[in-house]
């Protein structure tokens, strides 16, 4: 386990137990994610989502609070997983970090609320696993376009293909402007971490 550059967002790389038969290892320990964080990771949402090659997911993150952590892993094939602090005042506000997740590797990362999560299928098909603080709730659900060029994403395919959802997000400063961001103050005293 070890912290992304991001704060509120870490890397999971768990044991693989592989021999003749095939591999075996533990997808979630919430007590381990506990040590890690300092605080509890209830599930209350688990979802699914398949991919093809050349998809790119996101920039997608719900109002804090009560904002949605996402525990996400790579169940079948790959994809390049992005995380974007969306967080006004945050000091690394703008920034990303790519963390390729697949099922050879079978880590996994931990997004708390607050910060945005994007990711492009790197195979022919991807299927990724989403372990949620929070239920779905449209009204609280936001996206900003993950090709802005202002964020600089680099993204490893020539031509995305996007939801119409997605395509027609705004930018991270069209977003700002509205107000749709969450605040890195309000997301630090959610989660705990304020002074």
């Amino acid at each position: 386990m070890r912290p992304l550059d991001l704060e509120g967002a870490w890397e999971i790389v768990p044991k693989v137990h592989a021999d003749a038969r095939g591999a075996f290892l533990e997808v979630y320990r919430p007590d381990r994610l506990a040590e890690l964080t300092g605080r509890r990771f209830d599930i209350l949402q688990g979802s699914l989502s398949r991919s093809a090659r050349g998809v790119v997911r996101g920039v997608h993150f719900a109002d804090v609070p009560p904002g949605q952590a996402k525990y996400v892993t790579c169940v079948q094939g790959a994809v390049l997983d992005v995380v974007v602090d969306i967080r006004t005042g945050s000091p690394t506000y703008g920034r990303w970090q790519a963390v390729r997740l697949d099922d050879t590797r079978c880590a996994a990362l931990l997004i708390e609320e607050g910060l945005g999560h994007a990711f492009c299928a790197l195979t022919d098909s991807a299927s990724m696993l989403y372990l949620c603080s929070e239920t779905y709730a449209p009204r609280r659900e936001h996206v900003v376009q993950a090709l802005d060029p202002a964020l600089g994403i680099a993204w490893p395919v020539g031509e995305p293909v996007q939801s119409p959802r997605d395509a027609a997000a705004p930018t991270l400063a069209e977003a700002r402007a509205e107000g749709l961001l969450p605040s890195y103050d309000v997301a630090r005293k959610h989660t705990g971490r304020a002074r």
